[in-house]
């Protein structure tokens, strides 16, 4: 999975500096806990690469775990509304330090998987929705991998109020791995200049036999070239359930 992944990284990013011209970059999907309510044309690549993710909680025993991950997306557009993705999650450090207890650190790969997304033609430039199915397969080390296949649906729905102003709504629904678990998130996005937007969010996750989870967050993202995006974002716990923190750098390249 490492491999493949990283002869795409080589292969494609290269060419990302070398596609400038005056069409309009498509939405990419990072970043966020939703997903864009749209798909790239024909014929357009994007690779979006977290660099990395980062989490900390503190459980009820004491325990400090601090993880670091790397997150790989590759979206193919396909036409007719319609792209296929390939994601993984090939690099994680996760250092859990016990209450009165030695601090241990593990390494891995976590899972890999395929999605499809389309986008719902709407008949109105405001009104924006897309619906993503995807599945994991358990690909990674037995620390980061989930034990099992996954499929999940997630739908995504954008409102634009004006030139500077977007809402959104994100909806998905997981199952498999010995886990059904329902995820619903809101947002707004505001377009600071040309090149620099800005978005709060807010996650309220339901999974069935364990207790739910809330978090909200913020951030930006940058348009450093006419291809090239880069983003940085945070999600806070509201709760005792929830990670105390998530966290995230990343950077996406567009190319046709």
């Amino acid at each position: 999975m490492r491999n493949w992944m990283g002869l795409l990284l080589v292969t494609l990013a290269l060419p990302a500096w070398a596609q400038q011209d005056d069409e309009e970059t498509p939405a990419f999907d990072r970043p966020g806990l939703g997903f864009a309510a749209s798909t790239l044309p024909r014929g357009g690549v994007a690779l979006e690469l977290g660099l990395p993710d980062y989490s900390r909680d503190r459980d009820d025993d004491g325990t400090r775990s601090t993880q670091y991950g790397t997150d790989i997306r590759l979206r193919m557009g396909l036409g007719a509304n319609l792209e296929l993705q390939a994601f993984g999650n090939p690099w994680n450090r996760l250092r859990e330090a016990p209450r009165n207890a030695p601090a241990t650190t593990t390494r891995g790969a976590g899972d890999s998987g395929l999605a499809l997304k389309y986008a719902l033609p709407t008949g109105s430039d405001r009104h924006a929705l897309a619906l993503l199915a995807s599945s994991s397969f358990d690909t990674g080390s037995r620390a980061f991998g989930e034990g099992g296949t996954q499929y999940e649906l997630g739908a995504s729905y954008e409102y634009t109020f004006n030139d500077r102003w977007t809402g959104a709504l994100y909806a998905n629904a997981t199952r498999g791995a010995g886990e059904d678990a329902f995820t619903w998130s809101p947002s707004v996005n505001v377009a600071v200049t040309d090149t620099v937007s800005a978005f709060v969010e807010a996650g309220f996750t339901h999974t069935n036999g364990e207790p739910s989870t809330a978090v909200a967050g913020a951030g930006l993202t940058w348009m450093a070239t006419s291809r090239m995006q880069l983003d940085a974002s945070f999600d806070l716990g509201l709760d005792r359930n929830s990670p105390d923190l998530q966290a995230g750098l990343g950077v996406s390249f567009y190319f046709e």
